[in-house]
């Protein structure tokens, strides 16, 4: 026999737990002894101030009240009285920056293009081959954008001249664009 024995076995059996439990049963309890019990409005109360305390303890104190808001420190690297002189001077010397920082840039670029052309030809690729290649893509995809852009502007200038035909009056005046449409 043993425990292999399905019907006395009772490691095999389902448990029956769920069985017991339910909840209409579960609320008569509750309620017979809330009814029952004289020091019940007192445990409700204490129940409530100790769930609140838990939760006071355990919220900080940054979450318990708004934030304040942030202090704005402005910085300013330019002098208040500037004259117009001087902003452009300050634009022509930011522009030159600029285009020293691009040439160097291009130089750079120009390097590395030349050492993997050395690179490709020492180990017997065509690189001029490569190089025509790489420049009809470029151009195609340089084509490409230019169409894009005249698309897009006259796109543009088509919207640009419906509003303002929408706004125009019948008299040939132009209506404020807060004016409702006739």
């Amino acid at each position: 026999m043993g425990w292999h024995d399905a019907a006395t076995a009772p490691i095999l059996r389902p448990m029956s737990f769920w069985r017991d439990i339910n909840p209409r049963s579960a609320a008569a309890d509750f309620a017979a002894i809330w009814r029952d019990n004289p020091y019940r409005w007192r445990v409700l109360a204490i129940s409530i101030a100790l769930t609140f305390a838990i939760f006071m303890v355990l919220l900080p104190k940054s979450q318990r009240v708004p934030p304040r808001p942030p202090k704005v420190t402005y910085i300013s690297t330019f002098a208040d009285g500037r004259s117009d002189a001087e902003i452009v001077a300050s634009i022509l010397e930011s522009q030159k920056r600029k285009e020293e920082r691009e040439a160097r840039l291009e130089e750079r670029a120009e390097l590395r293009k030349d050492l993997y052309r050395t690179l490709g030809r020492a180990t017997g690729l065509d690189v001029d081959s490569m190089e025509r290649d790489i420049e009809q893509d470029e151009a195609a995809a340089k084509s490409s954008r230019q169409a894009e852009r005249e698309k897009l502007a006259e796109e543009q200038e088509e919207a640009i001249a419906a509003i303002e035909a929408g706004r125009s009056g019948s008299d040939g005046e132009t209506a404020s664009p807060d004016s409702p449409s006739r």
